[in-house]
């Protein structure tokens, strides 16, 4: 297995260039995706789809010139997020790694996981905050409970697009196959949707057009 290079820019070998740069690359995505995983983490998460086949942490340790506790802190913390699950072959006294799905598909899965969790954490949120608010009254405790209200329903909204829409189970999302058997009508009132959500219409964008335009004048 091929160790990355120290300085990736400065290598001639291609392979090892590009092998590299998905390193990088991935171990960024991850970092920026994953409260607790550093870039180290989305490094090995890019080095068992490259690699295959189950890595053990020596090897890891090995092509990604890293200690074998930094791997095994940032492999906990892949376990924890269900992108990375453990694996001992019978007879065999040293554990390997792999990733629970196929690459993209496992860290869409578990992005989505946490996401659903986030979601429903703010909702219990908002009804800690407003039973702790209780029958409060004056102008104070009126703004927070219609603040806290507010923002009760909109993640409510959310959760039920969870439930409804998208997969309750944990685990890879086949993204594949999920866009391949959405109808094209279909995704075209997403898009339409979408489009309309984020001002993005045509007769949206002359709007915010005229208000740039009047704002100069």
């Amino acid at each position: 297995m091929a160790k990355v290079p120290a300085n990736p820019d400065r290598t001639t070998d291609p392979v090892a260039l590009a092998r590299a740069t998905v390193l990088d690359g991935v171990g960024r995505e991850i970092a920026a995706s994953f409260p607790g995983i550093t870039r180290l983490g989305g490094q090995i998460v890019a080095a068992l789809y490259l690699g295959d086949r189950p890595l053990s942490m020596d090897e890891l340790s090995e092509e990604l010139g890293r200690s074998k506790s930094n791997i095994f802190a940032n492999l906990r913390g892949l376990e924890g997020a269900g992108i990375v699950e453990r694996h001992r072959a019978s007879g065999t006294r040293h554990d390997t790694f792999a990733l629970r799905g196929k690459y993209p598909d496992v860290v869409v899965g578990a992005y989505l996981t946490r996401l659903r969790r986030v979601v429903l954490d703010k909702v219990n949120l908002c009804n800690r905050a407003l039973g702790q608010l209780g029958e409060a009254e004056g102008p104070e405790a009126d703004a927070l409970r219609e603040k806290l209200t507010s923002l009760q329903r909109k993640y409510e909204r959310f959760a039920t697009v969870f439930a409804e829409i998208i997969p309750v189970a944990e685990g890879p999302v086949d993204l594949e196959d999920l866009i391949d058997n959405i109808p094209s009508a279909m995704m075209g009132v997403f898009s339409s949707m979408a489009r309309r959500a984020l001002g993005l219409t045509p007769r949206a964008l002359d709007k915010k057009a005229a208000a740039r335009k009047s704002s100069r004048a």
